[in-house]
């Protein structure tokens, strides 16, 4: 066996934090099978921690700053490639990470959980007390955020130089607390998000494996979707197979059938797909290493034939996605993609889908190019370059339809022009109808 592909089945040292024993979450025995087959080569991940942690130190350069604190869980995970029951801290946010001008980085976990970060030597210091929200501190949290901005500023001062602070989604006490102490505290979303943009040769690689991961996945979905099967049965499939697999979890709901579809972004429930109808799903998914696949399909469900009108609308949405991937090439603004986007029939229009591309790494990213009838001028300035990752989207439905056709691929930018990432394939039976 090719040891880049470790049997974790063959490892047992807890000591060490290797294979089944380690403590950073990661592929499975199982995707690191289907990979080995597919061919795929694994990441480097201390490589794609080190060049995140060097894409952030530039951010902070370019916006002379002397740090960014950062609560986002995802922007933590970016920082530090560790994770800590990540849905429960998106609403209850007690990790936080600061990263210093001259590249020191500290970690706030919850009390007891610093080592959910040791396999990181990126990392350089662990605490715990940033979690400030009411639940947790009660009628002393304003006490809480001043000790916070206290130790916040003792680091400054050793490792930053500076007031300006770069700061993303705290709790308004902390904010307050901060300003108290005399930091010029600027949005920190900006330079995260243009941080995370441009991804490595590890990030491509790592995201190549999640969407290999989350299409096998699909693959037992698809086989799951029955006539007399409930959506959430369906649904289901899809996030035990994503786990199976290493996967985290799935950010929405977004499986509806027949003219649940219509109009788009009902969630799934009990409904019971029936024979002789489209079922339509967008994956939303963070796959192993953290990396989100961003993935819809359609679905003819049944026996008999889909309709003529089903075939035309399928053939139309994939025109509009094969028109507009067309465009993607370094060096195209972001203006240009909205303006040379493939145009929808009028009596699609007004139920088409909310951006034509969106950016996505470990979720939906920046930038998010708009239709022209919702761009908004200066709102996202910028062109594509090599290295960037975007969803190409498309929804055709039609105002007052009994179904909707829905499809999204996950494209890279490449040196020279594009590479499609996605490779499941669109049903052949709308297709042909």
């Amino acid at each position: 066996m090719n040891t880049y592909y470790r049997d974790l089945r063959k490892v047992a040292l807890p000591t060490d934090r290797q294979g089944n024993d380690r403590v950073e979450i990661g592929p499975t025995q199982l995707a690191l099978d289907e990979w080995q087959a597919a061919k795929l080569p694994l990441p480097n991940l201390q490589a794609m921690r080190e060049y995140r942690w060097k894409r952030l130190i530039q951010q902070l350069e370019q916006n002379d700053c002397s740090g960014i604190l950062m609560f986002d869980p995802l922007n933590i995970r970016y920082a530090t490639d560790s994770t800590n029951m990540q849905l429960w801290n998106t609403h209850n946010p007690f990790r936080c990470v600061l990263l210093c001008a001259d590249g020191y980085m500290v970690i706030w976990d919850y009390k007891g959980c610093e080592f959910l970060s040791d396999h990181n030597p990126l990392v350089c210091e662990k605490r715990h007390g940033a979690d400030l929200f009411y639940f947790d501190r009660g009628d002393m949290a304003d006490t809480a955020a001043q000790i916070f901005a206290e130790q916040v500023q003792s680091l400054i001062k050793q490792h930053g130089a500076g007031r300006r602070l770069a700061v993303d989604k705290i709790m308004m006490r902390g904010l307050r607390a901060l300003e108290a102490l005399g930091f010029q505290v600027i949005e920190g979303e900006p330079l995260t998000e243009r941080a995370r943009a441009i991804k490595s040769t590890d990030e491509i690689k790592a995201m190549r494996c999640a969407i290999h991961a989350t299409e096998q996945s699909i693959a037992k979905m698809h086989e799951a979707a029955q006539p007399g099967v409930s959506e959430n049965e369906i649904w289901s499939v899809l996030h035990s197979e994503n786990i199976k697999r290493g996967g985290e979890w799935i950010e929405t709901r977004l499986l509806s059938s027949g003219v649940r579809t219509n109009p788009w972004f009902q969630e799934c429930g009990p409904r019971i797909v029936q024979n002789n109808e489209i079922l339509a799903f967008d994956t939303d998914l963070v796959g192993p290493y953290g990396m989100c696949c961003d993935i819809s399909r359609t679905w003819w469900i049944g026996t008999d034939e889909p309709r003529v009108d089903m075939g035309e609308d399928m053939r139309l949405a994939m025109a509009h996605i094969e028109h507009n991937m067309s465009l993607m090439r370094p060096g195209i603004s972001f203006d240009e993609l909205t303006h040379q986007a493939h145009v929808l029939p009028p009596q699609y229009q007004k139920q088409k889908y909310g951006c034509v591309f969106h950016g996505v790494g470990q979720c939906d990213e920046w930038p998010m190019i708009a239709y022209p009838d919702g761009w908004v001028e200066g709102a996202f300035n910028g062109e594509l370059q090599a290295g960037m990752v975007l969803c190409v989207e498309a929804l055709v439905s039609r105002t007052g339809g009994d179904f909707s056709i829905k499809l999204e691929d996950q494209v890279l930018v490449t040196d020279d022009g594009f590479e499609n990432l996605t490779h499941y394939p669109f049903d052949e039976r709308l297709i042909n109808a």
